[in-house]
């Protein structure tokens, strides 16, 4: 059961650091960083090279610093700002789980990356920032990304987590969950 949550957090998590194409040595910012995606983006960025910046609630910090997290900053409204005081130019990346959208780009330098799922309205972004909509579709087909996540899930590096698990009947209910946010691992439907 476990497994079902790696396939398409995990293809989603590096289809957009490839995106964000970011040389080893960069900083990147991740948003919502206890999530699911988040402790599958961080881990495997640090396996990268970058310096991964990301934010928690006081009670994850343990957690997102276990995903690999070199700073932990203080998840809310002040995240752009944190960020800049970690990173002065700000992140040359932003890998955006928690669909913060606009409210992100004070953290990322001119003319940095931004990843961002759930869709994007197409309108540029602001300094030069450019941002790359992640659409998990289009990897897949991509076996050997599938087989690198379960190595990393095998080994411990990528960590598996189901916050629920539901049967088929309350499948409602499992969206609905998901869709609230905050969770840490994912709804699972158990047939």
């Amino acid at each position: 059961m476990e497994a079902a949550t790696l396939p398409m957090n995990g293809l989603t998590a590096m289809l957009g650091l490839d995106l964000l194409d970011l040389p080893s040595g960069s900083t990147l910012a991740v948003t919502g960083g206890a999530g699911l995606l988040a402790s599958y983006v961080i881990p495997l960025a640090k396996e990268r090279g970058l310096h991964v910046l990301a934010d928690a609630k006081p009670e994850d910090e343990a957690l997102v610093r276990g995903f690999g997290a070199d700073v932990v900053l203080p998840r809310g409204d002040g995240f752009a700002g944190a960020v800049r005081d970690a990173a002065p130019d700000g992140a040359d990346g932003l890998f955006d789980t928690a669909l913060l959208r606009r409210d992100a780009f004070g953290a990322i330098g001119d003319g940095g990356t931004m990843a961002v799922v759930r869709g994007w309205d197409d309108s540029p972004g602001e300094r030069g920032i450019d941002v790359r909509p992640v659409w998990v579709r289009t990897v897949l087909d991509r076996t050997d990304w599938l087989e690198h996540l379960r190595d990393g899930a095998a080994t411990g590096r990528l960590r598996l987590r189901v916050a629920g698990e539901y049967p088929p009947e309350r499948a409602a209910e499992a969206h609905a969950a998901m869709e609230a946010g905050g969770l840490r691992g994912r709804a699972v439907i158990v047939f």
